[in-house]
Protein backbone atom coordinates (compact mmCIF):
# COMPACT_ATOMS: atom_id res chain seq x y z
CA UNK A 1 0.00 0.00 0.00
CA UNK A 2 4.71 2.34 -2.77
CA UNK A 3 3.74 5.12 -1.31
CA UNK A 4 0.93 3.14 -1.63
CA UNK A 5 2.58 0.04 -4.00
CA UNK A 6 5.88 -0.05 -2.17
CA UNK A 7 4.19 -0.83 1.63
CA UNK A 8 1.84 -3.27 -0.56
CA UNK A 9 4.99 -5.17 -2.08
CA UNK A 10 7.11 -5.03 1.50
CA UNK A 11 3.63 -6.58 3.03
CA UNK A 12 3.69 -9.21 0.28
CA UNK A 13 6.60 -10.50 1.64
CA UNK A 14 5.90 -10.54 4.95
CA UNK A 15 2.69 -12.48 4.35
CA UNK A 16 4.02 -15.51 3.11
CA UNK A 17 5.59 -16.53 6.84
CA UNK A 18 3.63 -19.22 7.91
CA UNK A 19 2.76 -17.58 11.27
CA UNK A 20 0.96 -15.43 9.36
CA UNK A 21 -0.88 -16.99 7.31
CA UNK A 22 -3.90 -18.14 9.73
CA UNK A 23 -4.91 -14.58 10.40
CA UNK A 24 -4.92 -13.68 6.85
CA UNK A 25 -7.51 -16.62 5.63
CA UNK A 26 -8.99 -15.05 9.15
CA UNK A 27 -9.60 -11.87 6.97
CA UNK A 28 -10.17 -13.31 3.59
CA UNK A 29 -12.97 -15.67 4.98
CA UNK A 30 -14.55 -12.56 6.84
CA UNK A 31 -14.67 -10.54 3.75
CA UNK A 32 -16.10 -13.62 1.38
CA UNK A 33 -18.70 -14.11 3.98
CA UNK A 34 -19.78 -10.66 3.57
CA UNK A 35 -19.91 -10.52 0.21
CA UNK A 36 -21.61 -13.29 -0.59
CA UNK A 37 -24.47 -12.58 2.50
CA UNK A 38 -24.48 -8.80 0.41
CA UNK A 39 -24.97 -9.94 -2.57
CA UNK A 40 -25.49 -13.14 -4.72
CA UNK A 41 -23.27 -16.08 -4.17
CA UNK A 42 -22.36 -16.81 -7.60
CA UNK A 43 -19.29 -15.05 -7.80
CA UNK A 44 -20.72 -14.59 -11.49
CA UNK A 45 -22.89 -12.38 -10.67
CA UNK A 46 -21.26 -10.20 -7.48
CA UNK A 47 -17.95 -8.63 -8.02
CA UNK A 48 -17.33 -8.29 -4.69
CA UNK A 49 -17.40 -11.55 -3.59
CA UNK A 50 -15.66 -12.71 -7.08
CA UNK A 51 -12.83 -10.01 -5.74
CA UNK A 52 -12.47 -11.85 -2.84
CA UNK A 53 -12.50 -14.79 -3.97
CA UNK A 54 -9.24 -14.20 -6.19
CA UNK A 55 -7.62 -12.07 -3.36
CA UNK A 56 -7.98 -15.52 -1.65
CA UNK A 57 -6.70 -17.71 -4.50
CA UNK A 58 -3.84 -15.86 -4.93
CA UNK A 59 -2.89 -16.29 -0.99
CA UNK A 60 -3.00 -20.18 -1.36
CA UNK A 61 -6.17 -20.23 0.11
CA UNK A 62 -7.45 -23.80 0.34
CA UNK A 63 -10.70 -24.93 -1.77
CA UNK A 64 -12.78 -26.05 0.72
CA UNK A 65 -12.08 -23.15 3.16
CA UNK A 66 -13.28 -20.68 0.42
CA UNK A 67 -16.37 -23.06 -0.26
CA UNK A 68 -17.33 -22.47 3.89
CA UNK A 69 -16.31 -19.17 3.85
CA UNK A 70 -19.46 -18.77 1.42
CA UNK A 71 -21.36 -21.20 2.52
CA UNK A 72 -21.31 -19.66 5.83
CA UNK A 73 -23.27 -16.59 4.80
CA UNK A 74 -26.22 -18.41 4.89
CA UNK A 75 -26.43 -18.87 8.38
CA UNK A 76 -28.40 -16.36 10.28
CA UNK A 77 -26.05 -16.90 13.66
CA UNK A 78 -23.23 -14.79 12.02
CA UNK A 79 -22.50 -11.70 13.60
CA UNK A 80 -23.45 -8.24 11.74
CA UNK A 81 -20.52 -6.91 10.02
CA UNK A 82 -20.21 -3.27 8.65
CA UNK A 83 -17.24 -1.41 6.44
CA UNK A 84 -15.65 1.43 8.42
CA UNK A 85 -12.79 4.13 7.07
CA UNK A 86 -10.69 5.62 9.60
CA UNK A 87 -8.16 7.94 8.36
CA UNK A 88 -5.44 9.88 10.49
CA UNK A 89 -1.53 10.64 10.01
CA UNK A 90 1.36 8.31 11.38
CA UNK A 91 5.34 9.05 11.92
CA UNK A 92 6.55 12.17 10.09
CA UNK A 93 3.17 13.14 8.97
CA UNK A 94 2.34 10.37 6.73
CA UNK A 95 -1.28 10.46 5.32
CA UNK A 96 -3.07 7.03 6.51
CA UNK A 97 -6.68 5.08 5.46
CA UNK A 98 -7.75 2.32 7.29
CA UNK A 99 -10.64 0.09 6.14
CA UNK A 100 -12.01 -2.08 8.17
CA UNK A 101 -14.60 -4.72 8.49
CA UNK A 102 -15.94 -5.02 12.09
CA UNK A 103 -18.80 -6.36 14.27
CA UNK A 104 -17.70 -4.05 17.47
CA UNK A 105 -16.96 -0.43 16.15
CA UNK A 106 -16.17 0.58 19.44
CA UNK A 107 -13.56 -2.01 19.90
CA UNK A 108 -12.18 -1.46 16.31
CA UNK A 109 -11.83 2.61 17.15
CA UNK A 110 -10.37 2.23 20.21
CA UNK A 111 -7.83 -0.39 19.04
CA UNK A 112 -6.87 1.81 15.46
CA UNK A 113 -6.76 5.16 18.16
CA UNK A 114 -4.14 3.16 20.25
CA UNK A 115 -1.97 1.86 17.19
CA UNK A 116 -2.22 5.52 15.68
CA UNK A 117 -1.00 6.68 19.09
CA UNK A 118 1.76 4.52 19.92
CA UNK A 119 3.37 5.52 17.11
CA UNK A 120 3.61 9.44 17.53
CA UNK A 121 0.71 9.92 15.30
CA UNK A 122 -3.17 10.87 15.73
CA UNK A 123 -6.30 9.94 14.34
CA UNK A 124 -8.58 12.52 12.35
CA UNK A 125 -11.57 12.90 11.49
CA UNK A 126 -13.04 11.42 7.81
CA UNK A 127 -12.06 13.00 4.93
CA UNK A 128 -8.96 14.26 7.36
CA UNK A 129 -6.15 12.18 5.26
CA UNK A 130 -8.33 11.18 2.27
CA UNK A 131 -8.18 14.51 0.03
CA UNK A 132 -4.29 13.40 -0.15
CA UNK A 133 -5.38 10.98 -2.27
CA UNK A 134 -7.84 9.51 -5.20
CA UNK A 135 -9.78 6.26 -5.98
CA UNK A 136 -8.78 4.11 -8.11
CA UNK A 137 -10.17 0.66 -9.48
CA UNK A 138 -6.65 -1.00 -9.29
CA UNK A 139 -6.33 -4.81 -11.35
CA UNK A 140 -2.88 -6.59 -10.42
CA UNK A 141 -1.56 -9.74 -12.43
CA UNK A 142 1.69 -11.41 -11.59
CA UNK A 143 4.59 -10.30 -13.92
CA UNK A 144 5.02 -14.35 -15.42
CA UNK A 145 1.60 -14.25 -16.88
CA UNK A 146 2.61 -11.89 -19.87
CA UNK A 147 5.33 -9.17 -20.21
CA UNK A 148 5.13 -5.38 -19.81
CA UNK A 149 5.20 -4.54 -23.48
CA UNK A 150 2.05 -7.13 -24.12
CA UNK A 151 -0.11 -6.01 -20.77
CA UNK A 152 0.72 -2.03 -22.01
CA UNK A 153 -1.05 -3.13 -25.29
CA UNK A 154 -3.69 -5.13 -23.63
CA UNK A 155 -4.66 -2.33 -20.93
CA UNK A 156 -4.79 0.18 -23.67
CA UNK A 157 -7.17 -1.68 -25.57
CA UNK A 158 -9.51 -3.12 -22.63
CA UNK A 159 -9.81 0.84 -21.45
CA UNK A 160 -7.66 1.10 -18.59
CA UNK A 161 -5.89 4.79 -17.77
CA UNK A 162 -2.52 3.71 -16.50
CA UNK A 163 -0.31 0.55 -16.68
CA UNK A 164 2.55 -0.05 -14.48
CA UNK A 165 5.38 -3.13 -13.69
CA UNK A 166 7.69 -3.46 -11.64
CA UNK A 167 9.92 -6.59 -10.46
CA UNK A 168 6.58 -8.78 -9.18
CA UNK A 169 3.77 -7.46 -10.90
CA UNK A 170 2.02 -5.53 -13.46
CA UNK A 171 -0.45 -2.91 -11.81
CA UNK A 172 -3.30 -1.72 -14.15
CA UNK A 173 -5.53 1.42 -13.03
CA UNK A 174 -8.70 2.92 -13.71
CA UNK A 175 -11.83 4.52 -13.09
CA UNK A 176 -13.68 3.06 -10.31
CA UNK A 177 -16.57 2.65 -12.30
CA UNK A 178 -14.72 0.93 -14.86
CA UNK A 179 -13.02 -1.52 -13.13
CA UNK A 180 -15.06 -4.44 -13.69
CA UNK A 181 -15.46 -3.55 -17.45
CA UNK A 182 -11.97 -3.52 -17.80
CA UNK A 183 -11.50 -6.52 -15.89
CA UNK A 184 -13.66 -8.37 -17.85
CA UNK A 185 -11.32 -7.49 -21.21
CA UNK A 186 -8.36 -8.60 -19.79
CA UNK A 187 -10.09 -11.98 -18.96
CA UNK A 188 -10.16 -12.32 -22.64
CA UNK A 189 -6.01 -12.83 -22.73
CA UNK A 190 -5.16 -13.74 -18.83
CA UNK A 191 -6.57 -16.01 -16.72
CA UNK A 192 -4.78 -15.96 -13.57
CA UNK A 193 -4.96 -12.16 -11.31
CA UNK A 194 -3.40 -11.09 -8.19
CA UNK A 195 -6.29 -8.96 -7.08
CA UNK A 196 -9.36 -6.30 -8.45
CA UNK A 197 -9.99 -4.12 -6.11
CA UNK A 198 -10.61 -0.31 -5.37
CA UNK A 199 -7.45 1.06 -3.94
CA UNK A 200 -6.74 4.70 -2.26
CA UNK A 201 -3.61 5.90 -4.73
CA UNK A 202 -1.97 8.77 -3.61
CA UNK A 203 -1.78 12.15 -5.16
CA UNK A 204 1.25 12.87 -3.83
CA UNK A 205 3.76 11.27 -1.72
CA UNK A 206 6.16 11.45 1.10
CA UNK A 207 9.61 11.11 0.74
CA UNK A 208 10.94 8.43 3.90
CA UNK A 209 14.78 8.31 4.08
CA UNK A 210 16.01 4.50 5.01
CA UNK A 211 16.82 5.41 8.62
CA UNK A 212 13.20 5.89 9.20
CA UNK A 213 11.81 2.91 7.12
CA UNK A 214 11.88 0.64 10.53
CA UNK A 215 9.05 2.90 12.35
CA UNK A 216 6.99 3.39 9.56
CA UNK A 217 6.87 -0.05 9.14
CA UNK A 218 6.23 -1.33 12.00
CA UNK A 219 3.63 0.96 12.32
CA UNK A 220 1.89 -0.37 9.16
CA UNK A 221 2.42 -3.90 10.67
CA UNK A 222 0.47 -2.88 14.20
CA UNK A 223 -2.28 -1.69 11.74
CA UNK A 224 -2.14 -4.80 9.37
CA UNK A 225 -2.13 -7.18 12.81
CA UNK A 226 -5.19 -5.85 13.96
CA UNK A 227 -7.81 -8.82 13.27
CA UNK A 228 -10.69 -6.31 12.19
CA UNK A 229 -8.27 -4.74 9.27
CA UNK A 230 -8.64 -5.19 6.41
CA UNK A 231 -6.26 -2.68 3.96
CA UNK A 232 -3.82 0.24 4.87
CA UNK A 233 -3.19 3.07 2.41
CA UNK A 234 -0.17 5.56 2.97
CA UNK A 235 1.11 8.58 0.82
CA UNK A 236 4.69 7.08 2.32
CA UNK A 237 7.38 6.18 -0.30
CA UNK A 238 10.45 4.40 1.05
CA UNK A 239 13.43 5.89 -0.68
CA UNK A 240 16.53 3.25 -1.24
Amino acid sequence: MAGHSHWAGIKHKKGKADKERSKIFSKLSREITVAAKLGDKDPGMNPRLRSAIQAARSANMPKDNIERAVNKSSSNNGANFENLRYEGFGPDKVAVIVETLTDNKNRTASNIRTIFQKAGGNLGTKGSASHNFTQLGVIKIDKKEISAEKILELAIESGADECKSNNELHEIQCSVNEIYNVKKALENKISNFISTEIEWVPLNNIKIPKEKHEILINFFVSLEDDDDVQNVYSNAEFLD
